[in-house]
Formats: structure tokens, C-alpha cells, sequence
């Protein structure tokens, strides 16, 4: 498909609008989504602010990169427990406001943008809704799904997220969901109107995201690479996937196959000393966090790729970016049976039975036997992405949502252009 066919976003759509965009788990530019929708928007004419954190290679506390401001702030680590996520999103709250009102007096903005998690963000935008600046809610994440995934429990704090998740809907002027999932619960149980609510999928953008010439090195002398690419945390499922190596090369005696895991996050450590003690630390690689060029090498020359993201409520409803990623880069997938990850990938992927190791390295060694079908399933995913879910395809649906908030903003503007003349 010719790339030039693909919607752009006009110069002058959002002329004069100043957005400002808050997000919190991870810092831009390397937020992908995050960093794709600012470029959109200022291609489309806004002026662009954007409240992240620091990260690794992202110290710097003010910058401008393409003509997009980002101011950046320190934030307090995770401690992997309830009281942690707490003093992490107390510190970030605080942080964002202050730097809202620093650009509120410095440049101005005529709508916040909130990127969750957390569903906190309202109450740094509360103040200036108040004084008639819009908001709209950018839906990353189901806080109350993910604190379940993690902590496995329904308690107090559970029934807080679920509070504050319905204030942040009540509290938005629109909201953009990645997917029709997520659509359903900010129509269900955070009653928005339907005409308020936009699907903005996290596709990639196809005209970066190719595949490259391939690095035989990556293989460490095996016939085959099997790739991960993503966050190392608890409900990953990483902890399946190296049983299902175990089971692969202990069990079933393949030693031919290379696993390599790109990412970084607040299990690395212990997934690498999973490895050791399973036995298969030789066999699976983990390379940390790896600059694009290398995340790209990688995939390029990776024979499957994998997602074992376990079956959850939270995973079933959740579009995960790599899978998209996998299918931008023509490679064949192996992931768990998840409404979501379904959807995305369709024919481009396997699907073991829930929550299976066993089931999952013989999806993996399945695809592995099979050279033609890999092949067709790479051209059926990168098909796929190219037609309905990648960036470009997202562009008028972001803008939809711009127009939506200003809708009767504009309205007025023009009644008052009439009253004049």
C-alpha cells in the first residue's frame, strides 16, 4: 500500500490551540504513543507543552525537540507494593502541578491532555476546567485491571481507583480510548456519552517502523531467534515464557533456538535470576533497554516474536504496543488467547491456551517447523497494520476528538462573529 494514500494531519486544523500534555509512567520522547500524538498535533498547527518524567536519557528538566516543549521532573521509584505506587503518584502529582501552572503563566494552554496511568491527573486539570480550559482523558491503562494484575486483590484501595477513574471520566470533556474495549467501559461504568469517546489505537508508524537487514550475530550461533520486546515487570508473563524455554531445551532437547528479550523494568533482575535457576540462562538473552536501531536489528532478524502477557482482566482488554510492533516489522507471533491481542493480530499470530508454558513453547516450536507459514503469517500482520491499525490510520480520529472538545467553543466563536457584523 502506498504510504502517500495514508490521512496526514492538516497544517491549520488546530491552528492557535495550545494543548498541554501531562503523562506520567514514562518520559518523552520515549513514550511512543505519547510523543506520535504531540508531533501530530503540532503538525496540525496547536502549540505543544508536554509534563513527563526523567528517565534514562531523558534528564534534562526543559527541552524543545521538533518545536514541542517538554518539561521534565524527578519522580519517586516504585517500591512494587500499594504504599510505593502511592508515594510514586503523590510525588508525580505534586511535580505536574506545579509545572501546569509554571506553563499556564509562561505560554498559556487552552486544553490539558491527561495520559494515565494514573487516574490522578483531574486533579491537576480541575482547577484550570474551573477557569474553562477543556480536558481530555487519553485512556492508557484500566488502574483498577493493572492494580488487580499485580497485587491480585479487591481491597480499599482497589475501590479508590475505581472512584477515581469514574471522577476522571465525569471530570473530561472528551475522552480517547486505544481501543473498542476500552471504548465500553468509558461509555459503561464511566458514563460518558458515546459521541465523547474516540478510539486513538496505538498503531506504529509504518514509515519508521520497517524492517531492516538482519544481524545473524543476535542467533549466538543457533538456527533460530525467538524475540521479546517490552516491559520486564511482574505481569508480563516473562516468568512463562522462560518455563517455556526450560520446557524447549530441558525437556524436549531443542538446543537449536535463541531467546532473546529486549526491555527494561522492575523485575529484570529477578527474571534474569529465574533464568539461572532455571537452567536456560545460556538460552535466553536479555539485553535490557537497546536503542531503536538495535530494537529494530533485533526484530528483523527474529524468526517468531512473543507476547505471554498472562490472561487477566487487564491483558484481555489491553492493546499492547509490541504486538503491533511485531506485525509493523512482518513477524509471525505466538501469544495467549486475549480479546485483544486477537483482535490486533488475527492471522498474523499463534494462541496457546491460557496461562500454558507447555502449550506456549509448542506454539513457538510449531511456527519454528513451519518456514511458509512464518513467512505468511509476517505478510498477513504487516498487511494488516499497514491497512487499518498503524499511526497514520489514527491521525483524523485524534483530530475528531480535538474538534469535539472545542465543539462548542467554535460555535460560540462564530455567533459572536455574527453579533458583530
Amino acid at each position: 500500500m502506498d504510504l502517500l494514500a495514508y490521512p496526514s494531519s492538516s497544517t491549520t486544523e488546530l491552528a492557535g490551540l495550545r494543548v498541554l500534555i501531562i503523562v506520567e509512567n514514562l518520559p518523552v520522547p520515549f513514550d511512543r504513543r505519547v510523543w506520535l500524538e504531540a508531533r501530530t498535533l503540532r503538525q496540525a498547527g496547536a502549540e505543544v507543552s508536554i509534563i513527563c518524567p526523567t528517565g534514562s536519557g531523558y534528564e534534562a528538566l526543559e527541552q524543545e525537540i521538533d518545536g514541542i516543549r517538554i518539561f521534565r521532573h524527578a519522580i519517586a521509584s516504585d517500591a512494587g507494593s500499594a504504599g510505593g505506587y502511592l508515594r510514586e503518584y503523590s510525588s508525580a502529582l505534586f511535580a505536574e502541578t506545579r509545572l501546569a501552572w509554571k506553563i499556564f503563566f509562561r505560554h498559556g494552554f487552552d486544553v490539558i491532555h491527561a495520559c494515565n496511568p494514573p487516574d490522578l491527573i483531574f486533579l491537576v486539570a480541575l482547577p484550570f476546567r474551573l477557569v474553562g480550559r477543556k480536558f481530555i482523558f487519553d485512556h492508557h491503562d484500566i488502574c483498577p485491571e493493572l492494580y488487580e494484575a499485580k497485587f491480585d486483590r479487591r481491597d480499599l484501595l482497589w475501590r479508590l481507583l475505581r472512584l477515581v477513574e469514574r471522577l476522571t471520566f465525569a471530570c473530561a470533556h472528551v475522552s480517547i480510548a486505544t481501543n473498542e474495549s476500552y471504548r465500553a467501559i468509558a461509555i459503561g461504568r464511566g458514563g460518558m456519552k458515546p459521541e465523547n469517546v474516540f478510539v486513538v489505537r496505538s498503531g506504529p508508524d509504518v514509515e519508521r517502523l520497517a524492517p531492516v537487514p538482519p544481524n545473524p550475530a543476535f542467533k549466538q550461533g543457533k538456527t533460530y531467534l525467538v524475540s521479546y520486546v517490552g516491559v520486564m515487570g511482574e505481569q508480563e508473563g516473562i516468568d512463562l515464557l522462560l518455563e517455556a524455554v526450560r520446557h524447549i531445551v530441558h525437556d524436549l532437547g531443542r538446543t537449536d533456538i535463541q531467546f532473546t528479550l529486549a526491555g527494561a523494568g522492575p523485575a529484570f533482575e529477578s527474571l534474569k535470576a529465574l533464568a539461572r535457576s532455571l537452567g536456560v540462562e545460556t538460552y535466553a538473552a536479555f539485553l535490557g533497554r537497546v536503542p531503536d536501531e538495535t530494537l529494530f536489528t533485533l526484530l528483523s532478524t527474529a524468526d517468531v516474536c512473543v507476547n505471554p502477557d498472562r490472561v487477566n482482566p487487564m491483558n484481555d482488554l489491553s492493546t499492547m504496543n509490541k504486538i503491533m510492533e511485531y506485525m509493523a516489522m512482518g513477524k509471525p507471533i505466538v501469544q495467549f488467547d486475549v480479546t485483544e491481542g486477537r483482535y490486533s493480530a488475527q492471522e498474523a499470530s499463534l494462541y496457546a491456551a491460557k496461562n500454558d508454558a507447555r502449550d506456549f513453547a509448542a506454539r513457538i516450536l510449531e511456527l519454528l517447523d513451519d518456514e511458509p507459514r512464518r513467512a505468511a503469517m509476517g505478510r498477513s500482520g504487516r498487511e494488516r497494520v499497514t491497512r487499518e491499525l498503524c499511526w497514520q490510520r489514527q491521525i483524523s480520529a485524534l483530530i475528531s476528538a480535538y474538534r469535539k472538545a472545542f465543539e462548542g467553543e467554535r460555535a460560540r466563536r462564530v455567533e459572536q462573529v455574527k453579533r458583530a457584523t
